[in-house]
This record gives structure tokens, sequence and C-alpha cells, in this order.
């Protein structure tokens, strides 16, 4: 059988199917861009352990080092790019105000535009998520035989601080009365431009992945009280 299947790519392989029930469930019916959300964050929680994880098994073979290193960024495109994305349309889905089927009929060409403008925000999102892996892949490989060792900063805002951002706009979503849709569509537009952009970004270390986490797993705990309040 093709692939590796040892201890090192499981959490790569998690995310990817987090990613994948994400999108399912945050289409289903009129969309549920809230229990999106957690599977995001599950993302996330899984993408900050994997690399460790993986530079711990010594022996690993320099195949399998670039078959975790293709995956881990195959992965990341779905849970950090299109899931991302298939949240936002879900909120559309939600909000009648943006629907386009409904309103095809009025002769109305802003009921028209404005959704058009956000699939075309989704897709640019997407594509600058693609864009930063690849380019982020290729320029590793050219650092690792240049230099070695762990890289200390980013060249753009790495695509895994998705898991973070975009749930705690969904918390806005929820504790404000104000729709949040369109503030999810320009952070999506900004998050993809910096995605591509030159900042530096300095590589959290150990204490900082703690925070991190502890973020997300904050995050993770009001959306649940408010999923339960809602009920």
């Amino acid at each position: 059988m093709l692939g590796y299947y040892n201890y090192t790519v499981i959490l790569t392989y998690l995310s990817l199917v987090s990613a994948g029930l994400g999108i399912t469930i945050s289409l289903l019916g009129n969309g549920h861009p809230f229990l999106g959300t957690f599977f995001l964050l599950f993302c996330g929680l899984c993408d900050a352990f994997d690399g460790e994880i993986a530079r711990r098994k010594k022996n690993r073979t320099e195949d399998e080092i670039k078959f975790g290193v293709q995956i881990d960024s195959l992965s990341d495109l779905v849970a950090f790019g299109v899931l991302p994305a298939i949240i936002g349309e879900a909120m559309i889905w939600q909000n009648p105000e943006f629907s386009l089927i409904p309103k095809l009929h009025t002769g109305n060409w802003l009921d028209v535009i404005v959704p058009i403008l956000a699939m075309f925000v989704m897709m640019l999102y997407v594509l600058m998520a693609m864009i930063r892996l690849a380019y982020f892949n290729v320029m590793e490989e050219k650092r690792q035989k240049e230099e070695g060792g762990k890289r200390k900063s980013y060249t753009g805002l790495p695509v895994t601080s998705a898991a973070l951002i975009f749930p705690f706009v969904m918390l806005l979503q929820f504790m404000t009365p104000l729709d949040m849709t369109v503030v999810y569509y320009g952070v999506m537009l900004l998050v993809g431009y910096l995605f591509v952009s030159k900042i530096e970004v300095k590589k959290p270390g150990v204490k900082g992945v703690v925070i991190l986490c502890a973020i997300g797993v904050t995050e993770f705990v009001i959306m649940m009280i408010l999923r339960a309040l809602a009920k």
C-alpha cells in the first residue's frame, strides 16, 4: 500500500479528516458555520504538534521526511485554506440578505453582485493560501540546503494562523448583536493578502505554541458555552 502510516503522520491525517468533516457539516442544510469552526480549531491543534512529533523520530528516511512535508502542505491547504472559505459560504447560506438564488428574480443587481463578490473573495483566499504553501516549501528546501537547522521566522503570515483568526470572528458573531458576515469576508481578504505579503513573523517557540494552544482552547470553550446557551 502506498504512503507511510507511522505515528509521525497521524496528526496530519487527523487534521485532514477534521477539515473534510468541517467542510461537509458546514454545508449541511442551511449551513452550519458555527459547527465548522470547531473542526477548524481541531485542525489547528493537530498542526501545533505534528511537526514536533515527526522530528522526534530519529530514524526517518529521506523519503519519509519529504512525504511528511508534502502531506502537511496538502492537509494545510484543505484545513486552513478551503475550510475557512466554506465556513464563510455557510454564513452566507444562513444570511437571507446575501442569498443569491432567491433574489435573482428581483432585478436588483446589487443582490446579485454581493454574493458574486463574496465567492470571488473565497476563491482569492484559497488561491493565496495555496501560493503561500507552495512558496514556503520551495524556500524551506532551499534554506535547508544552505543553512540547515530550525527556522527562526516566517516571511508572510503562516496559513495555520487561520485556526485562531476565523474562530475569533465567529465568536464575535455570537457575542454581539451585529451580523459579522461582511466582517468575516473582509478578514478573509486581509488574511489572504498577509499570506503572500513580505511581513516577517517570528516562529513561536515551545512557550509560544503553548500560548497559542491556550488561546485556541479558550475559543473552543467559549464557543461550547455559547452553543449550549443557544439551545
